[in-house]
């Protein structure tokens, strides 16, 4: 019934969904696994560059499915290196971020500034207002699918490697905060992860900065240490 409404309401044949908010019982699914820096350095070895750099944005921000696809390229700050987060995609339907934190600017690190630089001069919908991850096959004019792109090209490359683990992209999530711990970090509020460190402003701070640095060196320590 929530598909449908929904479904309705990308057509205007409906200006909402009247149970978008109603509690469903559900069984309780299996939380993805966490993924070891090793597991994560061989996926990002083995990957083809736009899954590379999908991975390398879901790991070292702890963004959201919804939020990393809901990303055109007007949210990047290159100068700055710090991304802004403003709406997601949910069951086709583009929105708002679930919380206020969600929308405050992530930072981006070196290697993933230098990833979309250039998945930017590889992609052909390269304007302010393009998807960064814009599909072909819609023109342009939508994402690619999240989930095609996980079943089709993500996962068999890790089955590949020998990785058997549970993996979604909330896998990464998942992953990113628990690195995140284990450097010390104080994790605030869970649906923020890397956005939650502080309530100050636009900018990216170094309270932000730092950990998310710290997770990367952990990530790819060798990078780091050059």
């Amino acid at each position: 019934m929530n598909l449908l409404f929904n479904h309705g309401r990308r057509h205007d044949l409906c200006e909402r969904n009247p149970i978008e908010w109603v509690r469903q019982s559900a069984k309780r699914r299996a939380s993805p696994d966490i993924l070891t820096t090793n597991e994560v350095q061989s996926l990002v070895a083995n990957l083809r560059f736009r899954e590379r750099t999908l991975l390398l944005l879901a790991v070292t921000t702890g963004l959201r499915r919804s939020e990393i696809f809901g990303l055109k390229w007007k949210d990047v700050d290159v100068q700055a290196k710090q991304i802004q987060v403003t709406r997601s995609i949910v069951q086709n339907v583009v929105g708002i971020c679930k919380t206020e934190s969600s929308q405050k600017p992530v930072p981006a690190h070196d290697d993933l500034v230098e990833a979309l630089r250039q998945w930017h001069s590889q992609t052909g919908y390269k304007s302010p207002e393009n998807w960064i991850f814009a599909s072909p096959v819609h023109q342009g004019r939508w994402p690619y699918m999240a989930q095609q792109i996980m079943r089709h090209h993500v996962l068999p490359v890790a089955r590949k490697l020998g990785i058997n683990k549970r993996i979604g992209w909330h896998t990464f999530r998942h992953t990113y905060s628990t690195l995140l711990r284990s450097t010390g970090a104080e994790l605030k509020t869970m649906p923020g992860i890397a956005t939650s460190f502080d309530d100050s402003g636009d900018a990216v701070t170094m309270e932000k900065r730092s950990p998310q640095e710290a997770v990367v060196a952990l990530l790819f320590p060798q990078k780091t240490s050059d």
